[in-house]
């Protein structure tokens, strides 16, 4: 069974649908004991990173999630709450994988938020990239992003690169979403569910 992290408050039907779509059993929920069972956790996410790490505080869920041994999938927001700290709002986050979440520059044609269908770069091989081309296409909705990292798998450009699909040991995170992502983003939720090492 695959634990959604629901403390957004915001709609995750694309999400649910999207699992269902892909035959995965799977349940919403901010139940500390159901997501300790769950197989992998999905850790999705709207909005600044202050209402974030606000809901999961609000739900006694830091030391859960920082605790999980199975794999887990930040997407978005919940991919930036992943970090050490976040710009947006000068927040102190999980602090699960290194970094600090920055604000996209702001740039001629290159407009704040991100939003919208982009191409990820994949600079490292991964079980993520089965089924998938050089280049496909993921789409955005964002403000803030991290920067390099040793541990991206993906990049994406924006005006400079920004980190795309991240992973460190049993952690991952997609900044844009996959559920919104057409067939490339089914591929990656589908990967990443049925993954086993």
């Amino acid at each position: 069974m695959i634990a959604i992290i629901d403390v957004s408050g915001t709609n995750l039907t694309s999400l649910v649908n999207a699992l269902k779509r892909l035959g995965f059993n799977y349940q919403l929920t901010h139940d500390a004991k159901v997501i300790n069972k769950a197989s992998r956790v999905i850790l999705p996410g709207v909005g600044t990173a202050a209402y974030g790490m606000n809901a999961l505080r609000q739900y006694d869920l830091i030391d859960v999630i920082t605790s999980l041994e199975q794999p887990l999938l930040g997407i978005c927001l919940g991919m930036q709450l992943l970090f050490e700290h976040s710009e947006e709002n000068d927040i102190r986050c999980l602090g699960m994988i290194p970094g600090t979440i920055q604000r996209l520059p702001r740039q001629k044609n290159y407009p704040v938020p991100h939003m919208g269908w982009n191409q990820l770069q994949w600079c490292k091989e991964t079980f993520l990239q089965k089924g998938l081309k050089e280049q496909d296409y993921v789409y955005f909705v964002h403000s803030y992003a991290l920067g390099e990292s040793m541990y991206a798998l993906a990049y994406c450009e924006y005006s400079e690169p920004f980190t795309a699909i991240i992973q460190k040991n049993n952690i991952w995170g997609m900044q844009f979403h996959p559920e919104k992502s057409a067939e490339t983003g089914m591929r990656l939720l589908n990967n990443f569910c049925s993954y086993s090492d």
